[in-house]
Formats: C-alpha cells, sequence, structure tokens
C-alpha cells in the first residue's frame, strides 16, 4: 500500500485543527505558574472555578501515586503541600488526558496499550530523574512529559497500521519509518498539538525532539535525555506498546553520559517500575 505524503498530512492537520482546545481554565493556571511572583492563593481562586477540574485534583493527592498519609480535602491545602507545579501539572495532564480521551483513534494502535506504554514512560522518567538529583517538583514534569511524548501518534490514521509493521518486519525505529512511509513522524505531529495547546518548552521539546540526540550544554538536555531513555527502557521491557519495539540501543551511553547517570542506575529502576505504573494508572481514571 502506498501512503499519499501530502495527502496524509493535510488530514493529520485537519484532525489536529478540530481537536478542542484545553480549558480556559487549564490556560490561566498554566499562565499563573509561569510568573515568578505568581502565589498559591491565585492559583487555588482559578481551579476552585472549575468544580470538575477540583475534584480531579483531590481525586490524584489522595490516590496511592502521591502516598499521603492523611486525606486531603481543601484544594488550598493540596497546593501547599505540593507546590503550585506539581498542581499545576496535575491539572494540565487531567485536562490531556480527558480531551486526547475523547479524539477519534486509529485503530492500529491498542488504546490501552498505548497508554500503558505512555505511563511507563512517564513514571520511568521520573524514577530516572530521581536518580539523577532532580528536584522533586522538576520530577513531576518528567512524568508529565513521558505521559505525553508519543502524543503525536494520536492523529494517525488506519494506514498507519503498514507503517507499524513495516518498523516491525525490518526492526528499524519507528519515526525514521514514519519518516520514509509517510513524510513526517509522531515527533513532528506531536509538536503541532503542543504548539496549538501553548505547552511549556520543556514538555514540547520531549515531545518534539525525544528520538534526536540533545544538545549538549543546551537548557532542556537533561530532561531530553530522560525522557529518552525512559522510553527506551518502557519499550525494550514491554510496557504496553506504542510500536517501536526496536529502539536503537546504541544511543544509551551517550543518553547516560547526558543525563548524569550511570548504566546500573538506569537498570535499577526496574525494582519500582511496575509499583509505580500501578499507582500512577489513576491518571487514566479521572
Amino acid at each position: 500500500m502506498t501512503i499519499d505524503k501530502d495527502h496524509h498530512r493535510r488530514e493529520i492537520e485537519r484532525f489536529i485543527g478540530r481537536m478542542p482546545s484545553l480549558s480556559t481554565t487549564v490556560g490561566k493556571v498554566m499562565e499563573i505558574c509561569s510568573r515568578t511572583d505568581a502565589s498559591p492563593n491565585e492559583l487555588n481562586k482559578v481551579i476552585s472555578l472549575d468544580p470538575v477540574l477540583t475534584g480531579q485534583v483531590l481525586k490524584l493527592i489522595n490516590s496511592a501515586y502521591y502516598s499521603l498519609v492523611n486525606k486531603v480535602t481543601s484544594l488550598t491545602r493540596a497546593i501547599t503541600m505540593l507546590g503550585m507545579n506539581t498542581v499545576k501539572n496535575m491539572a494540565l495532564s487531567t485536562a490531556i488526558i480527558r480531551t486526547v480521551a475523547g479524539a477519534k483513534k486509529s485503530k492500529a494502535l491498542p488504546t490501552t496499550k498505548f497508554w500503558a506504554h505512555s505511563i511507563g514512560t512517564g513514571v520511568s522518567a521520573k524514577l530516572l530523574g530521581e536518580a539523577a538529583g532532580i528536584q522533586v517538583m522538576e520530577r513531576e514534569e518528567l512524568f508529565l512529559s513521558g505521559l505525553l511524548h508519543d502524543l503525536g501518534k494520536v492523529p494517525f490514521g488506519d494506514e498507519y497500521s503498514e507503517v507499524l509493521n513495516a518498523a516491525s518486519f525490518e526492526q528499524r525505529p519507528l519515526h525514521e519509518v514514519e519518516q520514509s512511509m509517510m513524510g513526517i513522524d509522531h515527533q513532528e505531529v506531536g509538536l503541532m498539538i503542543a504548539e496549538k495547546w501553548k505547552l511549556n518548552t520543556v514538555i514540547s521539546q520531549c515531545i518534539s525532539e525525544h528520538h534526536h540526540p540533545p544538545v549538549p550544554g543546551s537548557s532542556q538536555e537533561r530532561q531530553l535525555a530522560l525522557v529518552a531513555l525512559a522510553d527506551i527502557y518502557t519499550n525494550i521491557v514491554d510496557h504496553g506498546y506504542a510500536g517501536n519495539p526496536f529502539p536503537r540501543e546504541e544511543e544509551i551511553g551517550p543518553l547516560l553520559a547526558s543525563a548524569g547517570i550511570s548504566g546500573r542506575e538506569f537498570g535499577a529502576i526496574g525494582l519500582r517500575v511496575v509499583d509505580e505504573i500501578d499507582k500512577a494508572k489513576i491518571f487514566l481514571q479521572i
């Protein structure tokens, strides 16, 4: 089967154009958290105006994912305990998953397995971030970047099955096969979605560049390397399925150097990943 590349690109652009924007509330949350002088009270005021989002945030805070001893019933207390950045990431992840869940999906990638891979990558990125000494609040952003890294696969149509089959048969990295067969890869498509939703630089770069070597010394080098390693790890150990069973394992060495962790630390997360994945499944039930 020959894929008409121009037609395919137009279909993808049309699909993204029809995707709903993120809610006004989430836009305001992102805007507040981008300001250095923002206060927890401002964030509380905005989220509390959206009862659904408030309920989802409190449900997440009280889930096993955060392992808090006492139940939190106040949004103000949640923001104080977890910090503005964490609550922002929670609000963003819940809004994005809800929006994506409502979009048409190709039959090529089974939804359950796709999200299992996405959660596995998010959890692995967070644990690798811990090994690298990344601060707690920034690890939440790593989780979110890993969770959303394959967002660009959502708009692909049923012809994507041909691409997945070719990548498996040829044992080549999926993004290379996407480019050769469709003239576009999921990183580029993901960037289109990230731009539509005005996601921040770190998350947008992890979505659009997780298969490219990070630029040494760049401000996002470490985060990119950690998400790329998390993606490779999740593919190697088969957590879920996102169509890329043959990542380039020779890229692991340079990525470890960029991330500032050892090969032993990279392998050691396996003991905790499965437990963390179980806890993080709450993100799909909100």
